[in-house]
């Protein structure tokens, strides 16, 4: 029996990335557009991989420059502004995923585990009233691995009993490593590989 749900944030509670997607370009519009291109690609590819990591993705890999990590920082402040407040607003949450969520919270330990920035995941589930449905909230940089991993320590949680809800190979990642079910939603390319949400007005975990 299911008991304790891990949900990823972007793309399963909140459909934010064509908003992060196009502050990538926004954030980089005065660099080549074919290397702003292959940024954006490796983004789209990889939706549980924080901010800091593809920033400093596209300088060593796609530039072949070196960058301080104040200077990550600071583009990763900047691309903040581009999507916090524009991502608190409540046309982006995906109603059937907070629907089961307003539903079964009491049901189920509910914790979100995020490649998004601690602190803008915070500010944007505070703004958006759904913190007090969640018993933690976490972002990066602290790896969703090692987030996942957290959270089933400190709760003392069964791995029989906890699965990860996520719709990037990232987050099926962190659901292997820890040795939890995983369950893939809102991408198709899941839809073959793994266990599979179509909607959760029709899931029962049970």
């Amino acid at each position: 029996m299911i008991k304790n749900i891990i949900f990823d944030f972007d793309g399963v509670i909140l459909d934010s990335v064509p908003i992060k997607t196009e502050a990538y370009r926004k954030l980089f519009y005065n660099y080549n557009e074919k290397h702003v291109s292959k940024l954006v690609n490796y983004h789209e590819l990889n939706g549980g991989i924080s901010r800091y990591k593809k920033i400093k993705y596209f300088f060593n890999e796609l530039l072949n420059e070196e960058i301080l990590d104040k200077e990550i920082l600071n583009y990763a402040n900047k691309y903040s502004i581009l999507t916090k407040k524009e991502l608190s607003k409540k046309k982006y949450l995906i109603e059937d995923t907070v629907n089961f969520i307003k539903k079964n919270y009491k049901n189920y330990n509910m914790h979100i585990a995020s490649g998004a920035d601690d602190n803008d995941l915070k500010y944007i589930c505070n703004s958006l009233g759904l913190s007090k449905y969640f018993l933690s909230i976490d972002g990066s940089p602290t790896i969703k691995s090692d987030i996942v991993e957290e959270i089933l320590n400190k709760n003392k949680y069964d791995t029989a009993e906890t699965i990860l809800v996520g719709d990037s190979i990232n987050d099926y990642g962190a659901a292997e490593n820890n040795d939890i079910q995983f369950y893939g939603y809102n991408n198709i390319l899941l839809k073959d590989k793994y266990r599979y949400i179509i909607n959760f007005n029709k899931i029962n975990f049970d």
